[in-house]
Formats: structure tokens, sequence, C-alpha cells
């Protein structure tokens, strides 16, 4: 598991590392800067399974960081760190795009692992949810084009197209929809086009 930590005070940064590396998560590799700035660029190029944030760094404060962050690593689920034993806070951090929040000295081993492993689960799930909402309007959006008029010639039946040019119905709906023709011939239009082949009376 790849952690990106952005934290600014190094006994903190020590001590997550530490966690983290001492813990059953399994083999954890920790990339640690002291900027947000860095930090976006970092994961912006790397492969990182999760991010790890301070609220409070030298180049932004608060839920600026949040922001910051949730712009640019839109796929990366991430926890931030926050020095308030205050929950609106971490709520707060939440609502803006986080999946979770720890409050510095309260935060175990075990909780952050936890944390983490709950953090990327949510944040699959939630990347989940947007590719089928993607696929969703992708499909309306097709059925869409095939909805309200379509001019079509009374005689020929032939389909006019956005700009101006009359077009088989065949070419029209299978540029318009994943349908696929298969050609055959009504028994009207059989009796019609081959009389021959039919009985009299």
């Amino acid at each position: 598991m790849r952690v990106l930590l952005i934290e600014d005070d190094q006994a903190d940064a020590f001590l997550i590392q530490d966690m983290l590396l001492e813990s059953t998560a399994g083999n954890v590799v920790v990339q640690h800067v002291t900027r947000l700035e860095e930090g976006m660029l970092q994961a912006d190029e790397n492969g990182f399974d999760i991010i790890i944030s301070d609220l409070g760094l030298p180049d932004s404060q608060g839920l600026d960081t949040v922001t910051a962050l949730a712009s640019v690593a839109k796929h990366l689920p991430f926890i931030v760190l926050t020095g308030l034993a205050d929950h609106a806070v971490g709520l707060a951090a939440v609502n803006a795009g986080a999946q979770d929040y720890l409050v510095k000295g309260k935060v175990t081993g075990e909780m952050l692992v936890r944390a983490i492993r709950y953090a990327i689960e949510r944040k699959r799930i939630e990347n989940e949810k947007a590719q089928v909402i993607v696929e969703l309007q992708e499909a309306l959006a097709k059925v869409k084009l095939l909805s309200g008029f379509i001019p079509i010639c009374a005689s020929c039946k032939k389909i006019r197209d956005d700009n101006g040019y009359w077009r088989q119905v065949e070419s029209y709906i299978r540029e318009h929809s994943n349908a696929e023709f298969s050609h055959s011939i009504c028994p009207e239009c059989s009796h019609r086009l081959y009389p021959e082949l039919y009985p009299k009376g």
C-alpha cells in the first residue's frame, strides 16, 4: 500500500509513519512531504492508494486544504488530521470531500489502519457509483437522440438529419443507437413485389 503523508510537523509525521510501518496492514510505503503544493504534485504524478494530510499546513489551512486535495486527487481517498478535538471540523472536512478525519494525539495504530481501509473502500464504492452515473447519462443521451420529432419522407421514408441531408432510415438509426438491422420482406411487400409466387384468388 502506497501512502502519501502531507504533514509539516516532523514529530507527528514520524509517529504516523511508525504506526503504519508497525501495523498489520502489510507492505506499506510512505511518501512524506511537508507542504500541500508538493503533496498535490506527488498525488497527480504517482500511484498512491491513499493520502493522509494535516489540515494546517504552511501553505494551506483548514477546509481550503480539503478542497484543494479533492480537486486534484479526484479518484483518491484521503483522510485529514486535525489538532482540534472538534468533531464539527472533522465533519466539515468529510462533507467537503475527505473520507474520514482523525484527531492528533488520539490516534492509535489500529485506528489508523482501520480508517485507511474504510476510506479506500468508501472511495472505491463512490468511484463505482460515479462511473455508473456516467454510463446511465450516456445511455440516456442516446435515447434522447431518438426522441421527439424525426423528419421522415412520407414517400421514400428517408430521414432528414441535423445537417439537412436525407438519409436511409437504417443509416440514421444505426448512427444514433446501438441497433443493428437484419433485412427481410414483410408478407404485404412480398405479395406486391413478387405476385407470381402467390396463387391468385
